[in-house]
């Protein structure tokens, strides 16, 4: 029982570590155009990212895939940065129905950078285990516990924004994605591959 609360712990701490952001800036720009009616499509997306997070760690402990670090490095910034250019495009249209299958196909493909990205630490925290799908599994609980955190929290800040301060929804999602390209650009620049 406590190799479940280590790993749900390593897992709920690898979304909220505010040395590594990445993943709340991600999660920002995913859900930043959707209010609390919206809840099974952010619970769809969340546990999309998830899936796609997951699967990389696995082929990763396994040794199945193998891929160079500095490029995700350099990848993960980048589909902040895709994510946020989307959401300020798309902002003027209202609604997001008619893109939502490139929206969730992205966010999979998204979600197998990412856990490229942590994919290494995963493999040394787990090598004493006599097998990697239960913490693999455990861990995945954490992110996707987190990540609804994450997410409920940036819901609350929206409906708050738009409620009380009189934001309109196109405004608030164009002012919250060019804050976080504002953000993303310098860790793209820091992780540049060329």
């Amino acid at each position: 029982m406590s190799e479940f609360w280590l790993y749900l712990k390593l897992g709920f701490g690898h979304v909220l570590d505010w040395n590594a952001y990445d993943h709340i800036l991600f999660l920002i720009v995913l859900t930043i155009g959707y209010t609390f009616d919206n809840w099974k499509r952010i619970l769809l997306l969340v546990t999309l990212f998830t899936i796609g997070h997951t699967i990389s760690l696995f082929l990763a402990a396994y040794n199945v895939v193998s891929v160079n670090s500095r490029l995700v490095e350099f990848l993960i910034p980048l589909t902040i940065l895709a994510t946020a250019i989307f959401n300020v495009l798309t902002s003027k249209s209202g609604s997001k129905s008619s893109k939502i299958g490139v929206l969730y196909g992205a966010t999979i493909f998204f979600g197998l950078i990412h856990g490229l990205g942590f994919s290494s630490y995963f493999k040394v925290i787990s090598s004493n285990a006599s097998s990697k799908i239960l913490p693999l599994i455990e861990f995945a609980l954490g992110i996707e516990l987190s990540q609804l955190l994450v997410v409920v929290i940036v819901v609350l800040i929206s409906f708050v924004a738009q409620t009380f301060f009189r934001f309109s929804k196109r405004d608030w999602i164009q002012i919250v994605s060019s804050i976080v390209i504002g953000m993303v650009i310098p860790m793209l620049i820091a992780n540049k591959i060329w």
